[in-house]
């Protein structure tokens, strides 16, 4: 798994394009003081339950560094070559955000199957922007 994850002051989406037939429909939303991790799974993580356990922490970790509870999920399979097949990875950040809010946190998806126009607004800060490879 590789995640990316990125604090914002400002974090919204617009679907643009569906990629997946089954996606349901989608709308537009806007967060703000969120952290935001761009998850790609790969086809090992399926089956590797300590790097979903890692993601979840990490993403813990990070809320609490810029003392928020909102972490927002985003699906980005264009940190690596392999990735996993989309059900079970949607299965994967279902079950993070789960996690997450049995931990207290706010978990929000970005439409699933989708390619959004994305608005972002992060500060200059070396925490704002970190690289994790599980």
């Amino acid at each position: 798994m590789r995640v990316l994850f990125w604090y914002c002051d400002v974090f919204g989406w617009t679907p643009s394009m569906k990629t997946l037939d089954d996606a349901p429909d989608a709308e537009p939303s806007s967060h703000e003081k969120t952290v935001v991790a761009f998850i790609h799974v790969e086809p090992g993580d399926i089956e590797d339950a300590a790097a979903e356990t890692k993601l979840v922490k990490n993403a813990k970790w990070l809320a609490r560094k810029w003392e928020t509870s909102l972490v927002i999920l985003h699906s980005f399979t264009h940190l690596g070559e392999d990735k996993a097949d989309a059900p079970q990875a949607k299965a994967l950040i279902d079950r993070v955000h789960q996690r997450l809010e049995n931990a207290g946190y706010r978990a929000v998806q970005t439409p699933y199957g989708y390619f959004n126009d994305l608005t972002l607004q992060a500060p200059g800060h070396p925490l704002a922007r970190i690289f994790k490879e599980f």
